[in-house]
C-alpha cells in the first residue's frame, strides 16, 4: 500500500511533523510512505505546471493521502494554503476524490482545532474520506504513552484503508451569495485625527469586495488609506527559521518591503480593517503570507488596543471556523473586535447600514478607548503560550520572554500562606455535616457580599 505524505512545512524534511511521519514509516514497514514537500517547493509547483502534474499524478496513483504540516498562524503554512488553491484553480481534484485521508499535525495546541476543522472541510470539498485526525504536542514523540497513541493512529488509518471504512461528510458545500451589491451614497463619519487603514489583498474592478471597501472608505472623514498586498514586495511566506525569536529580526529584512509595510502602516493604524475575499475555507493565501509574516514580532501583541474589523466577500456565515480565527487572532493582539462585514447577509441597503454601523462603532469605540474584556481566545491562548515561553521554548523565543517579564505575562497562581490556610481550613469544615448544611444555605448570598459593598461605594 502506498500513502502520498503532503508535507506542509516550509523546512521540507528537517521539520519536526516529519519526524512524526518517520515514524509511521518505522513502525509500518510494509506500507510505502511516499513524501512529496509540497510547501518548500510551492514556487516551482506554481511555476512549472509540469512539475505541478507530475506531483498531482503521483497522488492520484496513491491508495491513500496523509495532509502532514505544523500549524502556522491558527491554520496551515501561506505555502501548504497556495498548494490547495492551485489544486482547485488547476482542475485537480479528480485526483483526491474518493480517496481515505488523515490529517497529521504538530503544535502547541494553540488553535490547532481551527487548523483541523480547515483540512476537515478541504477533504470534504475534494470529495475525499477523511477517516482519522491526528494532533499531536511538538513533543509528544518523546513520550513513550504518544509513541504508543501515534502507533494507534498509524494503525486506524492503515485498517481504514484496508477494509473501505465508510465516513461521514461534517461539511455542505459552500454556496456562494448571489447579492450583486449596489452601493448608496454613504453618511460621513469624523475620524477626529485617528488613522483610518484598510488592507486588502486584491481588489477586482467589478466585485462585490471592491465596492464595499469603496463604500467603507468613503464612510470615513478623511478618507480612509487603502492598501493593497498584491502591490506590496513580498518575496515569500514564513520559513520557520525562529531566527526572528531571538530579537525581533526577520530573516527577510531589507529584502521586501513587508516589514517596513507593516511597521509604518499597520502599527501606526488607530482603526484597522482587513478586506478578502473567501478562497476555499479561508481567505487568499496571501492573506495567510500577511499572518505568518507578522510573526516576526514573535507572540507579542503588536496591535495591542487598535480597533479591527473585517469585510469579507463570500458566504462568510457558512464559514463559522473563519470567523473563529479572525476573532481568535484579534484577541491575541489584545485589541478590539469591531465587527464582521459580509456581501452574505442580504440586500445592498443591509450591507450599506452594515459597513456604516461598523465605521460609527470602530470609531466610537477608538475615542472612549475602549477594547472588550478577554475571552477564552485571548485567556487560554495567552497562558499556553505563557506557559510555553516561561519554560522549554525560552531559549528560542527570547524577544517574548524579555516583553513578557516586563509586562507581568507570568502570572501564575500564587501561593500565599494566608489563602492556602484559609481554604484548608473551610475545606475541613465542610466535611462536618451541620457546617456543610449552614455552607450550602449561605453560599449565595455571601458570594455577592464583596460585589454588594463595591456597588454601595459606587452610589
Amino acid at each position: 500500500m502506498k500513502i502520498a505524505v503532503l508535507n506542509g512545512s516550509p523546512k521540507g524534511r528537517i521539520s519536526v511533523t516529519m519526524q512524526y511521519v518517520h515514524f509511521l514509516e518505522l513502525k509500518f514497514p510494509d506500507t510505502e510512505f511516499q513524501l512529496f514537500d509540497v510547501a518548500q517547493k510551492i514556487k516551482k509547483l506554481e511555476e512549472d505546471e509540469g512539475a505541478f502534474q507530475e506531483t498531482i499524478r503521483d497522488i492520484s496513483a496513491a491508495d491513500a493521502v496523509l495532509w502532514a504540516f505544523p500549524l502556522y498562524f491558527f491554520l496551515v503554512s501561506s505555502q501548504y494554503k497556495r498548494f490547495i488553491e492551485l489544486i482547485f484553480e488547476r482542475g485537480a481534484a479528480s485526483a483526491f476524490h474518493s480517496k481515505p485521508a488523515a490529517v497529521l499535525t504538530t503544535s502547541i495546541h494553540f488553535f490547532d482545532h481551527t487548523a483541523h476543522n480547515y483540512l476537515s472541510a478541504i477533504c470534504d470539498d475534494l470529495g475525499m474520506k477523511l477517516v482519522g485526525s491526528y494532533s499531536a504536542e511538538m513533543n509528544d514523540l518523546h513520550r513513550s504513552s504518544e509513541r504508543k497513541r501515534l502507533r494507534m493512529f498509524g494503525q486506524l488509518f492503515i485498517d481504514a484503508v484496508h477494509n473501505g471504512i465508510p465516513t461521514i461528510k461534517g461539511n455542505k458545500p459552500l454556496t456562494v451569495p448571489v447579492t450583486v451589491y449596489a452601493p448608496a451614497r454613504p453618511t460621513p463619519v469624523a475620524t477626529n485625527g485617528k488613522k483610518v487603514l484598510i488592507v486588502v489583498d486584491d481588489l477586482d474592478e467589478d466585485s462585490n469586495l471592491h465596492r464595499m471597501v469603496e463604500n467603507l472608505q468613503m464612510t470615513f472623514s478623511p478618507r480612509a488609506e487603502l492598501v493593497q498586498l498584491k502591490e506590496v514586495d513580498i518575496k515569500g511566506g514564513c520559513l520557520g527559521c525562529l531566527q526572528c525569536g531571538l530579537d525581533n529580526v526577520c530573516i527577510y529584512q531589507g529584502k521586501d518591503e513587508f516589514i517596513d509595510f507593516f511597521n509604518r502602516q499597520v502599527k501606526a493604524a488607530d482603526i484597522l480593517f482587513i478586506a478578502g475575499s473567501i478562497r476555499d475555507r479561508f481567505l487568499s493565501s496571501l492573506w495567510k503570507c500577511f499572518f505568518d509574516r507578522s510573526f516576526f514580532n514573535g507572540h507579542i501583541p503588536v496591535l495591542e488596543s487598535r480597533q479591527i474589523g473585517f469585510v469579507i466577500s463570500g458566504p462568510l456565515g457558512q464559514v463559522q471556523n473563519l470567523r473563529e480565527i479572525l476573532a481568535g487572532y484579534v484577541g491575541m493582539q489584545h485589541a478590539n473586535l469591531v465587527g464582521f462585514v459580509s456581501d452574505d447577509i442580504g440586500s445592498s441597503a443591509e450591507i450599506d447600514a452594515a459597513l456604516q454601523g461598523i465605521a460609527v462603532y470602530a470609531v466610537r469605540c477608538e475615542r472612549l478607548g475602549y477594547v472588550q474584556p478577554p475571552t477564552f481566545y485571548q485567556v487560554g491562548g495567552g497562558k499556553i503560550f505563557r506557559d510555553a515561553i516561561w519554560s522549554r521554548l525560552r531559549f528560542v523565543f527570547q524577544a517574548d520572554h524579555k516583553y513578557f517579564k516586563e509586562r507581568g505575562f507570568y502570572d501564575f497562581p500564587r501561593r500565599g500562606f494566608r489563602w492556602w490556610m484559609t481554604s484548608g481550613s473551610l475545606i475541613v469544615l465542610t466535611k462536618i455535616p451541620f457546617l456543610r448544611r449552614e455552607f450550602i444555605k449561605r453560599v449565595k448570598e455571601e458570594m455577592i457580599k464583596p460585589y454588594v459593598r463595591i456597588l454601595n461605594r459606587s452610589k
